[in-house]
C-alpha cells in the first residue's frame, strides 16, 4: 500500500510460466496464464472487461488486483525513409527509445532494454550519456507492444488481421547494453518467442552484446536467440579504447565463448558488427587483423557507417574505404553487408538513440577528452 492506495501488479512483467504461477497464487487455475496471455499480446486488449471468454468473477477480481500498463509515449517520429522513432516515458526523469524500420521483406523493431549504458563504448551517443537503471519486463515488451498498437492505426496496415505481422523481427540493439539487465531481458524474449503471445521464431529474435562472456554462457542454455556481437575493433589494445568492456572480457575470451554459444544458438553464424570510424578501424590492416582474429569462428559482418553526434569525436569512414575494407572480408569467403543508415534525419540511426537519462553515474559530469590510440 502507498498512502491509502493498492499496489496492482501489472501482468506484463510475466512470461506463460510466471503468470500461471500468480493465477495459482491467487487460487485460479494455471490455464488462465494461457488466455491472458493471448489477449494482453497476441490482440492488444488491456481492458480485463473485454475478454469475454474469461468468467466475469475473475474479471472483476482482476480489476481489484491487477493491472495491463503501457509505457507512456511521449513523442513519435516518422523519418523521411519511413523509419519510426517513439520516445517512451519510463518516469517523470528519464525515457528510452524505440525504432521501427520497415522494408520490404520485414519491418524490424530496434527495443532498448536500459535506460542510458554503463558501458562506455565511446562511438555511442546512449554510452556518452550514462545509466540510470535497467527496464522493467513491462517497459521492455512494452516497446513492441506500443509499436504494433501505433502501426496498425496506420493506413495500410489497418486492414490486417492480428495474425498477420508487422513487426516481424526484433533487435536488442537499442539503448542499453541487453545482457546487463538479464532476467528482464530473458523473460521479454521469452513473452516474444510465446505462440501465445507474438509467436516470433528464435531466428528473428536477435539480442546484440558488447561482450558479456558469462551471461552469454547462461543465455545459450536460457533463450538461444540469434547472436550479434559488437565488435568494433580487431585488436584488444583498440577495442579496450572503443569497448571497454574488453578489458575485462578481452578478444580471445570473447571469441571462444561465441563458438560456445553456437552449440546451441538458432542460426549457425555469429553476426559481427562493426562501426566504421574515420582513421581509427577502418584502415587495410585492421581489416586483415580482423580476419585473423576471426578464423575459427562461424560468422558474418555488418559493417556500420558511423552515425554523427554531437562532440562525438569521431568522423565516418570514408566510402572508399568502407568498400575496401568490405572487399578484404568478402574475398576471403565471408558474407559482409554495409548496414544502410536509416532514420537519421530523426536521429533515430544506429549509435544516435539518446532518450533522456537521468545520469547516476556522474559520467557526464567527470568526461574527460576521448584519445583513441591504434
Amino acid at each position: 500500500m502507498i498512502q491509502g492506495k493498492k499496489i496492482l501488479v501489472n501482468l506484463l512483467n510475466f512470461n506463460q510460466p510466471q503468470l500461471a504461477k500468480w493465477f495459482a497464487e491467487q487460487g485460479e487455475k494455471p490455464f488462465r496464464a494461457k488466455q491472458l496471455m493471448r489477449w494482453m499480446h497476441h490482440f492488444g486488449v488491456y481492458d480485463f472487461e473485454q475478454m469475454t471468454d474469461i468468467a466475469k468473477v475473475l474479471r472483476e477480481k482482476l480489476v481489484v488486483d491487477a493491472e495491463i500498463t503501457l509505457p507512456n509515449v511521449q513523442l513519435e517520429q516518422v523519418s523521411n525513409d519511413g523509419t519510426r522513432k517513439w520516445l517512451i516515458g519510463t518516469d517523470t526523469a528519464n525515457s528510452i527509445e524505440t525504432v521501427f524500420i520497415p522494408e520490404d521483406d520485414r519491418g524490424t523493431l530496434c527495443i532498448s532494454s536500459q535506460v542510458g549504458c554503463a558501458l562506455e563504448c565511446t562511438f555511442c551517443s546512449t554510452g556518452r550519456q550514462g545509466f540510470n537503471r535497467n527496464l522493467s519486463v513491462s517497459e521492455i515488451i512494452g516497446q513492441l507492444a506500443i509499436a504494433n498498437q501505433s502501426l496498425r492505426q496506420e493506413s495500410g496496415y489497418d486492414l490486417l488481421s492480428a495474425n498477420d505481422r508487422i513487426i516481424s523481427n526484433v533487435v536488442m540493439m537499442g539503448m542499453g547494453e541487453p545482457l546487463a539487465n538479464y532476467d528482464n531481458v530473458v523473460t521479454a524474449m521469452q513473452i516474444m518467442l510465446d505462440d501465445n503471445a507474438y509467436g516470433l521464431s528464435r531466428r528473428r529474435v536477435t539480442l546484440s552484446t558488447s561482450g558479456m562472456v558469462p551471461a552469454m554462457d547462461r543465455l545459450k542454455e536460457d533463450c538461444p536467440v540469434a547472436l550479434a556481437v559488437s565488435l568494433h575493433a580487431p585488436n584488444d589494445a583498440l577495442r579496450d579504447v572503443i569497448v571497454p568492456i574488453n578489458k575485462k572480457y578481452p578478444l580471445k575470451e570473447l571469441m571462444a565463448a561465441c563458438n560456445r554459444y553456437l552449440e546451441k544458438a538458432p542460426r549457425d553464424f555469429v553476426t559481427f558488427e562493426y562501426v566504421m570510424l574515420d582513421g581509427v578501424n577502418d584502415t587495410v590492416e585492421h581489416a586483415h587483423q580482423l580476419l585473423d582474429l576471426v578464423r575459427n569462428v562461424s560468422c558474418k559482418f555488418n559493417l556500420i557507417p558511423f552515425n554523427p553526434f554531437p562532440n562525438s569525436g569521431y568522423d565516418t569512414s570514408k566510402a572508399s574505404h568502407i568498400r575496401v575494407f568490405r572487399d578484404i572480408l568478402m574475398q576471403a569467403g565471408y558474407v559482409v553487408t554495409v548496414r544502410k543508415t536509416r532514420g537519421e534525419d530523426i536521429d533515430a540511426a544506429c549509435g544516435q538513440l539518446a532518450g533522456k537519462v537521468l545520469d547516476k553515474t556522474k559520467r557526464t559530469a567527470n568526461r574527460i577528452p576521448i584519445e583513441v590510440v591504434e
